[in-house]
């Protein structure tokens, strides 16, 4: 568990910060001119942390540990699609209405929260 709570502390965190700063009613025009090398860079990024999870964390216990794990593969195939389509990428979301994004992007935020919590939680009855 201490492995665990040591990713989630640092996930947990990133991914509520990451998602509130990309969200739509923030930075409204932020997709808009994305430009392949970016979306690529970015994929590098994904893929290396979703790799990192993976390799270290790779638990299909069912307990909040297991959206640990799921953010892993989940960083490690969106990082792989930027990297290998990564104008096709930027196509997508250039086409893809502001809801979706508020909507995907709330979810995101909310596991985020979760992992956020349940990781320092634990370590504040320690």
């Amino acid at each position: 568990m201490t492995n665990s709570m040591r990713i989630g502390e640092l996930l947990g965190p990133t991914l509520m910060v990451m998602i509130a700063s990309e969200f739509p009613l923030i930075q409204p025009y932020l997709y808009d001119e994305q430009i392949p090398p970016v979306v690529y860079l970015s994929g590098v990024l994904m893929f290396v942390a979703g790799l990192a999870i993976v390799r270290s964390h790779n638990l299909w216990q069912r307990d909040w540990t297991l959206l640990i794990t799921l953010c892993g593969w989940f960083l490690l195939a969106l990082g792989l699609f930027r990297m290998f389509a990564a104008n096709f990428y930027r196509q997508a979301t250039g086409n893809t209405s502001s809801l979706l994004f508020m909507i995907v992007e709330s979810i995101l935020f909310a596991i985020g929260s979760l992992i956020t919590w349940k990781a320092y939680a634990r370590n504040a009855k320690s």
